[in-house]
């Protein structure tokens, strides 16, 4: 982002969007308040990924994660940044039942962690 008005303000999903065939987007991924203080300056995108159950809790796959655990973290991750955009991966059986399912989950992620979004990549572990 050029201007430094633009450098001040959180990177939203529609400036990704605007990237689209420009410059490369960073994105990494972070589980905590202090790796996305470290990250923050450097990337476009801060990704909240259900791999946090084996990184962080030591699970043998991402499906132990919980919905509640997910939101913590983007909590977390919301509270270490200030300019990249945040995405939340939606945990297995989240989402699989239904739209309505999907919906309320990913609701839930953006109102109760503050996110720009929800990751809509689905795993199959």
């Amino acid at each position: 982002m050029a201007d430094e008005q633009a450098e001040s303000r959180r990177i939203s999903v529609s400036d990704i969007q605007g990237q689209k065939g420009g410059r490369p987007i960073v994105c990494l991924t972070a589980y905590s308040k202090p790796m996305a203080q470290w990250l923050d300056p450097h990337v476009d995108l801060l990704l909240v990924g259900d791999s946090l159950a084996m990184v962080i809790y030591g699970m043998e796959t991402t499906r132990g994660i919980t919905l509640d655990a997910m939101i913590n973290h983007g909590v977390a991750v919301m509270r270490g940044s200030s300019h990249a955009c945040v995405i939340v991966d939606l945990p297995h059986g989240t989402y699989e039942d239904s739209p309505e399912q999907a919906y309320e989950s990913a609701s839930r992620v953006m109102e109760e962690a503050g996110v720009q979004g929800r990751s809509p990549w689905s795993r199959k572990n």
